[in-house]
């Protein structure tokens, strides 16, 4: 079931909708007499990869998935959790590239924010998670090898290894932490579903949303009347995250 999830959600992606398309219109285009539909199937691709591509629709489809749990200034001195929970979000072992260039953007931006969180609290552990799922290493390893070379002592590093989901991680963080105070740390995007799977198993972390991706802007720039591949990426992410939350829904998860 996992990997026909991964499988099916990738043909549902902004940029493969695109693709469905466009290959669609010039097959009917290059090999039937049905022309009209084939311009129509092409302008349709067109038309979506502009709008697909372009802030306003992309912010305003993930604006609202990262704005449920905002960032917050949290005291964490005078209330200091006892482990800052970090969720891995991809990575590969390639050991010809730096650590940090392994991680995911998403994941280096979550095990940065943190190491920074787990500075602030005070005997607090910081609990990195994340499996074997299409590389043969952990990601967990990717992610500690990461917090060593930025500080972190190995004491205060526990590794959950064995996960392949944030479903699996849920479950595999409530035998670490127990009923002990702990911080959530992923991407902003991901936040409501990851909280959703950790109350399912009883547990109730505090948010700690990091990497977000809908920023509001501080000035003009004329690259903001123009489709962008950074902002094709926003719209992915609002993709997934509502087709996360819908299979979740139906199985019963969330």
């Amino acid at each position: 079931m996992f990997m026909f999830k991964k499988i099916v959600s990738q043909f549902l992606l902004p940029l493969p909708v695109v693709i469905w398309f466009l290959l669609s219109g010039l097959v009917f285009l290059w090999f039937t007499k049905r022309q009209t539909l084939g311009r129509i199937l092409v302008t349709c691709g067109l038309v979506l990869l502009y709008l697909f591509s372009h802030w306003s629709l992309a912010d305003r489809l993930l604006s609202p998935i990262e704005k449920r749990y905002p960032y917050e200034e949290r005291d964490l001195v005078t209330d200091p959790p006892a482990y800052i929970v970090v969720l891995g979000g991809g990575h590969t072992s390639d050991p010809n590239i730096p650590a940090t260039s392994r991680l995911s953007t998403d994941t280096l931006s979550r095990v940065v924010e943190g190491i920074r969180l787990q500075r602030e609290s005070p005997g607090s552990k910081l609990v990195l998670c994340g499996g074997t799922v299409f590389d043969p290493v952990p990601e967990a390893d990717s992610m500690y090898e990461v917090a060593l070379q930025l500080g972190v002592r190995d004491e205060e590093i526990i590794l959950e290894r064995d996960s392949k989901d944030t479903k699996d991680q849920a479950r595999l963080v409530k035998e670490i932490v127990g009923e002990a105070s702990f911080l959530l740390v992923t991407s902003a995007s991901h936040m409501p579903r990851s909280l959703a799977l950790f109350e399912k198993v009883g547990l109730s972390p505090r948010p700690a949303p990091a990497g977000f991706m809908s920023k509001a802007g501080q000035g003009w720039s004329p690259g903001a009347y123009w489709p962008s591949s950074g902002d094709l990426r926003k719209t992915e992410r609002a993709f997934y995250e509502i087709m996360g939350t819908l299979w979740g829904r139906i199985r019963g998860l969330l």
